[in-house]
């Protein structure tokens, strides 16, 4: 299969890690939630990891790498008070601030 369609997602947090199994058909994800999180790669996706919070999703069908990427996404969403969760790798998050101090 030749890739044509690359999404690159970036995992960023404290022991936020994935794993890619059965090359590149099943992704793992630690998310800070108790139990780790699977994912199933449609037929024309593979997803492959090249650091533990670099994620890759390549495939021949434009949609099914966007729609499959926009599902790991939405697992756990980036916040804007810390910029913490899963986003895109030229995504910027514009962070709030917080509580503000009277004085």
């Amino acid at each position: 299969m030749e890739a044509k369609f690359f999404r690159f997602l970036k995992l960023v947090g404290v022991g936020f890690k994935a794993r890619s199994e059965s090359q590149g058909r099943e992704l793992f994800l630690k998310l800070g939630y108790s139990h780790e999180v699977q994912f199933t790669a449609p037929p024309a996706v593979r997803v492959f990891c090249f650091k533990p919070n670099i994620i890759c999703c390549t495939g021949i069908d434009k949609d099914r790498v966007h729609q499959f990427a926009g599902a790991v996404r939405s697992c756990k969403p980036p916040e804007v008070y810390k910029g913490k969760g899963v986003l895109y790798i030229d995504e910027v998050i514009k962070l709030k601030p917080g509580k503000k101090q009277k004085k």
